[in-house]
């Protein structure tokens, strides 16, 4: 045979062979592009209102999102930081920000309050990261320069911009919005934040190119910290060190944080990312230092971010003295909300010189009795000290959370607890266990069955809680024991709900029903011969109550005769 023939042979098989692998190499890719393609979560869509200040962009925020999150106050320079809440029209999902109202003209160094700065660079990271702006304009007021400021700012990103000329209450109001369309935008959309004039209108507008995409997870998976504490005490520094960004104020000036901020990242927590959310409180203040109605909503939020969250990071100052009257209010609030907690021992860098954690976290728990449950954590969230051990506590409170006992547990703690230490007696005779049973693990909640809850005094119910403590820990959970009487008498479900008129349910009402025959009886057959004996009476003989009526009659006629004879 020919070898240049051979040859040819076998280079044309090479290349059919080669076509086939190529062909199914592009098969599987396209395949895994496709699975890639499915599996993909896509990002949902950001909305940012931004404007100048005083426009109602906090108005618009909470009429969207149909919840008071963000406070709404004629004052200006209410809102300092980015205000993040999800929300959805249609089935579509976006991401909404509020964000703190742009109050200077470019190059004006006059005038210009200690916040603009601040709240600008805020606003600066929502516009980079939005992929939709809402520019909010007051429609009473027509178009001002620092809306045609804020327009050519916004220009310059490129990005779609709808602008919303607020407080349009009425039609002749409406048709002044026509105005705005000088600052250089195509859509525009006259609302009324306050009396939800127009705001269905905006939202079909808004999403009208969003996909209909899942929401990126349940809201109530997600694991919510609150750090609260009095002003000025590291809240705000402390999530921005957690996190590694300036995402919220920080500054010397005690009230700085004002809206209760939701901040979105993920823990790491049993060898995985669990989506989780740090919220900056407002600093709880005394009443008599509440100086505006904006402090007190500031502190309303800040009570309502404890209801909300599943643990809390309550901040005092390492200080030799101890903590304050308002942080001992403030624990109390804790204890009584019956959330998990760690005690986060802020500024640790300012005595760490010339006082030891010891001698400072013994000040610390004499001076809060109430917080002998919640772990201590010495860190500096300026030099960002022992943050990894603040996280690591973290988890651990959170692995207690989880924790649940059996009943035939509590029930061997407990009656080991009452044969150490016999309950005083506490009235007329001593408290009495039954069982027990945990009902509830977020907080550890127990039900007690006595004889009596009156019987158990405070100490004793203290000394069970401590029992308990100790035998299954509970690291930062506060402990709730439920005392409730054992029912005495037990109904038979063979008989519940089938008595009727008459008839008797248990063997106990038997002998109650029968006591209550006899005693009718009885009265009736007394009736009967009181009746016999007047029946037998001789018919001329009266009855001791017919007689002395008859002697009161005789008499009075007899009274007016002699009257009558002396007139």
């Amino acid at each position: 045979m020919n070898p240049q023939i051979e040859n040819v042979d076998i280079m044309e098989n090479l290349n059919k062979t080669e076509t086939a692998e190529d062909i199914e190499s592009v098969e599987i890719a396209a395949e895994i592009e496709k699975i890639k393609a499915e599996t993909e979560v896509r990002k949902i869509p950001t909305v940012a209102i931004v404007g100048r200040p005083n426009v109602g962009k906090s108005s618009l925020f909470n009429a969207i999102i149909r919840k008071r999150v963000s406070i709404v106050h004629e004052m200006c320079g209410v809102t300092r930081d980015r205000v993040v809440a999800l929300a959805s029209w249609n089935g579509k999902h976006f991401q909404l920000m509020d964000t703190g109202g742009l109050g200077t003209l470019t190059g004006k160094t006059r005038n210009v309050d200690q916040w603009d700065e601040r709240i600008g660079e805020q606003v600066e990271v929502a516009l980079e990261g939005a992929d939709i702006l809402i520019l909010v304009c007051n429609v009473q007021d027509g178009v001002v320069a620092l809306d045609q400021e804020v327009a050519k700012r916004l220009h310059s990103y490129g990005s779609r911009v709808i602008v919303v000329p607020n407080k349009s209450d009425n039609p002749k109001l409406k048709s002044e919005a026509s105005e705005f369309s000088k600052l250089g935008f195509k859509e525009l959309v006259p609302v009324s934040s306050l009396h939800r004039i127009n705001i269905e209108l905006l939202l079909d507008q808004l999403v009208e190119d969003f996909d209909e995409l899942a929401m990126p997870i349940d809201d109530r998976d997600i694991f919510r910290i609150a750090v609260v504490g009095r002003p000025n005490v590291g809240k705000s520094s402390l999530i921005n060190a957690l996190l590694g960004d300036e995402r919220v104020i920080v500054s010397d000036v005690a009230g700085t944080t004002r809206d209760s901020v939701d901040i979105d990242f993920e823990l790491e927590y049993r060898d995985e990312k669990l989506p989780a959310s740090l919220i900056d409180t407002a600093g709880f203040r005394k009443r008599a230092k509440v100086r505006n109605a904006v402090e007190m909503f500031s502190i309303m939020r800040a009570k309502e971010a404890i209801e909300r969250a599943r643990l809390v990071l309550f901040l005092v100052e390492a200080s030799p003295q101890g903590t304050t009257a308002q942080d001992r209010r403030i624990a109390s609030m804790v204890e009584e909300s019956g959330k998990g907690c760690v005690l986060v021992i802020n500024k640790y860098d300012i005595q760490r010189a010339d006082h030891s954690k010891e001698d400072l976290l013994k000040e610390i728990r004499y001076s809060t009795p109430g917080m002998k449950y919640a772990p201590a954590v010495f860190i500096s969230a300026k030099d960002k000290y022992n943050l990894d051990g603040l996280l690591d506590q973290t988890a651990e409170v959170m692995e207690q959370m989880d924790l649940r006992i059996s009943t035939s547990m509590v029930n061997r703690v407990l009656n080991d607890a009452f044969d150490r230490l016999s309950p005083p007696v506490v009235g007329t005779s001593p408290l009495k266990f039954y069982y027990a049973a945990m009902v509830a693990n977020e907080p550890p909640n127990f039900l007690m069955f006595v004889n009596n809850p009156k019987y158990c005094a405070a100490n004793y119910l203290a000394y069970l809680k401590n029992a308990l403590r100790s035998a299954f820990d509970f690291t930062g959970l506060p402990i709730i024991i439920m005392l409730r009487a054992r029912p005495k008498k037990v109904v038979s479900f063979h008989t519940e709900g089938r008595s009727s008129k008459g008839k008797p349910s248990t063997k106990s009402s038997v002998a109650k029903f029968v006591r209550k025959k006899k005693k009718e009886e009885r009265k009736k057959d007394k009736k009967q011969s009181s009746r016999s004996s007047s029946s037998e009476r001789p018919p001329g003989k009266l009855s001791k109550k017919q007689s002395s009526r008859s002697r009161g009659v005789g008499r009075n006629s007899s009274k007016k005769q002699s009257r009558g004879k002396k007139r």
